[in-house]
């Protein structure tokens, strides 16, 4: 998710055996799968225009009239209950409930390596005690206003916390973006592992659960059904791609389910194809643009042959054709009908981007479980001056990068921006129009972790650098509901 995207742009970044198709969906009817042309009448909600954002007089965060903001931790100002100051670099987060008008978070911490400001190895929440302070996990009690009453750790020992996603049962599954191996010194063990982890930082289990693969995770999503797991994978050369971990015949994931997920080959692990008119794979979501939104494509899980990649990376693995890849596959979120991934950008003059393929700004798809295809719902073009140059001169309606992704109370999207020049939080219909809701006014650093209250009162949001966590209030429902 930390990516130097001005680095990419400025210097070009520079298989194994065949696998087959399984699970290919039947092409549903329009009306199944794609909303109605006529204004009005599409199945996605829609959402009101949000007023012109105002500028902080604190410079911390833009926000439109009737709205506020409060911080909850601040890397290296607040305190864990523990002692240490808040780890730095706040990512993915997940808010649940618990009553009486408070809520609890959990969040990730996107640190690499031993860090002054990094996760601390509390005993008991600790996986690999050879990384020191790194990656993790915090867990923030908040009261309905933002107010902090209390921030302890959740899982430690961990690398490049990135998203992940809630559990239906009220735990936080934690995704390492990382594919680094044991070195026998600062890594005693393999990282690149889902996790799951127990708001009360004391019955935590901190152990990689194998089956979802090991690769540079981002986020992941659960289905209703709690019998499959989508998961998306931030990397590159090649690029990442889509995954569908499916259970067991007969089985349904429950708090009990990571004794059985550390088992690898428990369950299957498969990766997404976009299936083209002629039945083949599309092989990068960068061929398909603007002129193919709502429209549904089919699509085919393929298996996975070794998802630990002990010798080859999980989707280094296909040959070329195999699946559909992608430029950053990012956020995810789940919602009774289906599921929705993000790509955050494919720019042009990189070898991450085919060479007959449309560079974008940014991609937001959802994936129908019951007809089984994939629609693009949001699109936002390439725009290389703004990424290339000056800020927008329209700042609030150049959007590029969005990132994690949350599914609001009322059905519409919140996106968080990880781009050029001014970082957003967006308000996005699906098929529909996209509003600044925030713009961060501190520095460029990306908005990470949206994630709204179920009373629709609270919207937190981090700044990943240098790590704040806020509370926004204010009247959601008139905009959104």
């Amino acid at each position: 998710m930390s990516v130097d995207r001005r680095s990419v742009l400025r210097g070009a970044a520079v298989g194994a055996a065949g696998v087959g198709f399984t699970t290919v969906g039947a092409v549903p009817t329009l009306a199944q799968a794609a909303p109605a042309s006529h204004p009005g009448r599409t199945p996605f909600p829609q959402n009101k225009p949000f007023p012109p954002l105002l500028d902080d007089p604190k410079g911390i965060l833009a926000l439109p009239a009737g709205f506020k903001y409060k911080i909850v931790t601040q890397a290296g100002e607040t305190k864990l209950k523990s002692g240490h100051p808040t780890p730095t670099l706040h990512d993915g987060t997940a808010v649940f409930s618990t009553g009486h008008g408070r809520y609890q978070l959990i969040q990730n911490h996107e640190v690499g390596s031993n860090n002054a400001l990094g996760v601390p190895q509390i005993p008991g929440t600790v996986y690999d005690t050879g990384v020191g302070a790194a990656g993790g996990c915090t867990v923030i009690d908040v009261d309905k206003d933002g107010t902090n009453r209390g921030e302890w750790v959740g899982i430690s020992g961990t690398l490049t916390n990135c998203a992940g996603g809630p559990t239906p049962w009220g735990t936080w599954m934690t995704c390492e973006e990382t594919e680094n191996k044991a070195n026998g010194t600062t890594r005693l063990k393999d990282h690149g592992y889902v996790f799951e982890v127990w708001g009360d930082g004391k019955t935590a289990h901190p152990v990689p659960l194998k089956a979802l693969g090991r690769y540079a995770h981002e986020a992941l999503a659960i289905d209703q059904e709690r019998t499959h797991i989508y998961l998306s994978e931030d990397a590159s050369g090649p690029n990442g791609t889509f995954y569908r971990w499916s259970a067991p015949r007969g089985y349904k994931l429950g708090p009990r389910s990571w004794q059985d997920l550390q088992n690898k080959d428990f369950g299957t692990l498969e990766a997404l194809a976009i299936l083209g008119d002629d039945g083949k794979p599309i092989p990068d979501v960068a061929y398909l643009t603007s002129a193919q939104l709502l429209r549904p494509f089919r699509v085919a899980w393929v298996p996975v042959p070794d998802r630990d990649g002990a010798t080859t990376s999980v989707r280094k693995q296909f040959t070329d054709g195999q699946i559909t890849r992608g430029k950053k596959f990012e956020g995810v979120f789940g919602t009774k009908e289906g599921v929705y991934v993000v790509n955050s950008y494919a720019e042009s003059g990189t070898s991450d981007l085919p060479a007959d393929a449309v560079p974008h700004d940014g991609m937001v798809w959802f994936y129908s479980y019951d007809a089984k295809t994939i629609q693009l719902v949001t699109y936002f073009p390439d725009n290389a001056a703004a990424d290339l140059g000056a800020d927008a001169k329209y700042d609030d309606y150049n959007f590029d990068s969005p990132d994690n992704v949350t599914v609001t109370p009322w059905g519409s999207l919140v996106l968080a921006e990880d781009g050029n020049a001014s970082s957003h939080v967006l308000s996005a219909t699906p098929g529909g129009p996209t509003y600044a809701i925030a713009r961060n006014m501190l520095n460029d650093s990306e908005f990470t972790g949206p994630s709204f209250s179920a009373d629709g009162k609270v919207l937190f949001v981090n700044i990943q650098t240098p790590g704040i966590t806020l509370a926004i209030t204010g009247p959601w429902r008139e905009y959104l509901g």
